[in-house]
Parts: structure tokens; C-alpha cells; sequence
């Protein structure tokens, strides 16, 4: 098969890497792709936003499936523009997409299929919000309805700080996406990360992580896309994951299907277990960055196989196979992020930290310059290991961490700390 995967982080290096071990693989094709996806497949320069563009792409290379890997192209319908045009695609439509593209959409799907969830209200208008959280009080959440690049979430332990988020959206730090808030109740307790495969009927649970937003060590800070992940999140049980099918993904697979707007895709639940069990946070309609990289380091089975089968509408019956050891990655982001990242830095020691026993290291925002691996993004490089805790995979990411030099960058150094303590 010829395979188009769209996409440049270091999310679509995990998804290159599983993609070209399958048998089913004739040809791969990775748009804009990064120095990693390179010796993979083929990098293309292919403007993602140009649906025009994509579409005659996959008509010239005769192209038998897309796999869509950010979440913008995902909300703005690039998957509708290949179906009409009968090219398979991995991912949600431009309707079923709102799941991600709205945190509204989500909270009102929750409120009408009984799916545990925060209360909330959804506010148009800034005075509304700012009147809410006053009578109120704090902690309380205020969100960017819209897509943020996982920057658009504010916990606010006091009423002033609810009050300079609402601010600050209203006065257009997210731009449309901020058009409208969502002011929810504080969760108390532990989060995680869950993604199910769906087909539109039917959802297949595939694996947990845990992510670490807050940039700085001892989760401090502010808020990120992400400074490292690891799986399986020791929460999560046996008895916990069938618990969260049943109670949240399963009821959502349901409640979009009769809407008529049936998902298809991945569903990413980030969720919060707490005394009374588990509820969702909000949910992404694409493969985490970083969750992706420890989850697909752990994937047994064929993900190209499994992929087909979900865009088919015929997921499999059978349980997804992963390797029982923690897959862990350690973040290397910029200097300065998650503000303005200092881009243009040389990197060097990557191919001695790649040689670490069990590691595997997948690029994210880096570019070659005359030979010289350059940092070109915010988060830049995800340093992953296996091990057989988390403890051991911990150990091997930091070991490799420390042979890349690049006194450009930087890292948290407690990535899995949960899992080990």
C-alpha cells in the first residue's frame, strides 16, 4: 500500500516508525515530515492547510490511505475532502472532529449521554464569565472553547487569577479559538491519559499514559503541549480501563453515532480518576504528543492493520497486544519554551544517545542545516526508552539524554516521578 501520513512532530516519527514495520507497507510518504522521518519514508513538502493540494498529491502517488496526525487539519475537515474525493483517511470528520475542536461540544455531549464530567456552563460574552467565577469562587477551570495548542487551559486557584484568564481569552491571546469559554468545576484527583480506537460503532481499547504538562520540575510552571509521558499509567487496572469503556467511551461512541455524526478514529480521553472514579477532562481526536511515542514503542500489533480497520468501520474483536514493560520519554524543548522558543541552536550526540540500549530517539521540531541537526520548534526532541518498570526506562531515557549536546535546550528531569513513587 502507499501510505500518506501528514504531519511533522515527533508524533508522526512514532506513527512513521510502527507505519514501516508493516507488512502491508509498500511505500510511505511523510508530509512535511522532520530529519527523523526521513530515513523512514519519503518527506514531502506538501502544505497540510491545502485540501486542493493534498488531494491531487494522493491522485499523482496514487495513494491508498492518509493517516492524519495533527489535530487542526483534523478539525478544519481534511479527512471529509479525501472521502469526497475516495480516499481513504485514518481519522475523524469535520462534525465529529468538534469533540477536540470544541470543549462546548464535548460538555454538552457528556451533560446529554450521561457521561461522567465537571459541571460547567459555556460563556459567549466576558462579563457573563467574569460574574460566574466571581459568585463561584476557586479553584475553578477556565478553558479556550477552541483549539490552542494545548496552551488555552487555566486552573485557577484563586478568583483574580479565573478573572486574568477570562481576560486574557476575551481579549484574544487564542484568537477565534477564545470566542467562547468554558468554566468548569475543579477536579480533585489523579490524571491520565486514555486512547480507544473507534470505527464509528464500536471502540477498542488501546493503552494509557500519563503526561506531564507544567514545564518545570515538581510539575510547576506553566502549561505545555507536554514535557514527557510514560506508559502504562499504574492507575489505570484492568478493572479501571473497563470501567472507563464502559462508563466514557463507549457512551460517547454511542451518543456521536446517534447524532449522526459517528467518530472514527482515536479517541484520546484525558481523564481524572478521583474517589468517586473516573471523569473526563476533555478529549482529543488524534494520538497524543508525547503519549504517542511511549504508546507506539509498546505496540505489538500491526498499527497499520489496526488503523485500516478503524477508517473500514471493521475493528477487530480481539484485544490490542502491547509489551507488558513502561515505555518513558524525556522532552528536550528550547530555550524560552513554552514562550517564544530560541530556534537556530545546533544539536549534536544524537546518533551516541540513539545507541543507548532500548532508546529510540524521535524528532519533533528540528530541521538539517548544511549537515548540522538545528532546533527549529518549541519541544524538539523526545529522548524514549523501555524498560522493565518505570524506574528502568527512566534510568535509560536520562542516560541518553545526557550524551546529546546542546547547551540550547532543556529538560525536566522528573519525567515518570508518579509512576515511581
Amino acid at each position: 500500500m502507499h501510505i500518506l501520513l501528514l504531519g511533522s512532530g515527533g508524533r508522526e516519527h512514532a506513527l512513521a516508525l510502527a507505519l514501516s514495520k508493516s507488512p502491508l507497507l509498500t511505500r510511505l510518504f511523510i508530509a512535511p515530515g522532520n530529519p527523523g522521518t526521513a530515513p523512514l519514508g519519503e518527506n514531502v513538502v506538501l502544505d497540510v492547510a491545502d485540501h486542493a493540494a493534498v488531494v491531487a498529491f494522493c491522485h499523482v502517488m496514487k495513494i491508498d490511505f492518509v493517516v492524519v496526525g495533527p489535530e487542526a487539519p483534523l478539525v478544519d475537515g481534511i479527512v471529509d475532502s479525501l472521502r469526497q474525493n475516495n480516499i481513504l483517511a485514518f481519522g475523524p470528520d469535520k462534525a465529529a472532529a468538534q469533540l477536540e475542536g470544541s470543549k462546548g461540544f464535548t460538555k454538552d455531549l457528556c451533560r446529554d449521554f450521561h457521561i461522567p464530567t465537571a459541571d460547567y456552563q459555556r460563556f459567549s460574552d466576558k462579563a457573563g464569565a467574569l460574574g460566574f467565577v466571581r459568585r463561584k469562587g476557586a479553584p475553578i477551570v477556565v478553558k479556550a472553547d477552541g483549539l490552542a495548542a494545548g496552551k488555552g487551559v487555566v486552573v485557577a486557584a484563586t478568583v483574580s487569577e479565573a478573572v486574568e484568564a477570562i481576560e486574557m481569552i476575551f481579549a484574544g491571546a487564542f484568537g477565534a479559538a477564545g470566542a467562547e469559554v468554558v468554566i468548569e468545576d475543579f477536579l480533585d484527583g489523579e490524571e491520565v491519559s486514555f486512547f480507544a480506537l473507534c470505527d464509528g460503532t464500536r471502540a477498542l481499547a488501546l493503552a494509557s499514559a500519563q503526561d506531564h504538562k507544567r514545564v518545570g520540575d515538581g510539575d510547576t510552571g506553566p502549561n505545555t503541549g507536554g514535557m514527557g509521558a510514560y506508559s502504562p499509567a499504574p492507575i489505570m487496572s484492568e478493572a479501571m480501563s473497563a470501567r472507563v469503556m464502559r462508563e466514557i467511551i463507549e457512551p460517547t461512541v454511542a451518543g456521536m453515532k446517534a447524532r449522526g455524526t459517528p467518530f472514527r478514529g482515536i479517541l484520546f480521553a484525558g481523564l481524572m480518576i478521583g474517589r468517586d472514579g473516573p471523569k473526563l477532562i476533555e478529549y482529543n481526536v488524534r494520538f497524543g504528543d508525547p503519549e504517542c511515542q511511549v504508546m507506539t514503542l509498546r505496540l505489538q500489533d500491526d498499527l497499520l492493520a489496526l488503523l485500516l480497520a478503524s477508517a473500514k468501520g471493521d475493528l477487530p474483536e480481539a484485544p490490542v497486544h502491547l509489551k507488558p514493560q513502561t515505555a518513558l520519554t524525556v522532552v528536550m524543548a528550547a530555550e524560552n519554551y513554552p514562550g517564544t522558543p530560541k530556534k537556530g541552536t545546533q544539536i549534536k550526540g544524537v546518533e551516541q544517545a540513539a545507541a543507548e540500549p532500548d532508546v529510540v530517539i524521535f524528532h519533533a521540531g528540528t530541521k538539517l542545516e548544511d549537515g548540522k541537526l538545528i532546533a527549529n520548534g518549541g519541544r524538539v526532541l523526545n529522548v524514549t526508552a523501555l524498560g522493565q518498570n518505570a524506574a528502568e526506562a527512566q534510568a535509560k531515557a536520562y542516560r541518553a539524554v545526557d550524551r546529546i549536546d546542546w547547551p540550547g535546550g532543556f529538560c525536566r528531569r522528573d519525567i515518570g516521578w508518579r509512576a515511581i513513587s
